[in-house]
């Protein structure tokens, strides 16, 4: 399992189209990977999930992958919350 907490760096945070990008980005994988904010911790292939957790620039989260991408995983969706421009 690979795990690492991440800081949102999109100017207008994780608002629709970043999260449907997000959710293509994870659904790339074989792992399983959640995100979780404060209590919540949704599956990051589920675009209703990830629209529930309403995350804003600025704010940290915790991605968690297991399998056999989850390094690649967990790098590229750290990747995607912190591109400058989308």
């Amino acid at each position: 399992m690979t795990s690492r907490s991440i800081q949102i760096k999109l100017e207008n945070g994780l608002e629709a189209r970043p999260v449907a990008l997000l959710v293509q980005e994870a659904s790339k994988y074989e792992s399983t990977i959640y995100i979780q904010s404060g209590e919540k911790k949704v599956n990051a292939k589920s675009i209703m999930g990830m629209m529930s957790l309403g995350l804003a620039n600025g704010e940290a989260l915790a991605v968690t992958a297991e399998g056999a991408d989850e390094q690649a995983a967990v790098d590229n969706i750290e990747k995607f919350l912190s591109a400058q421009e989308q």
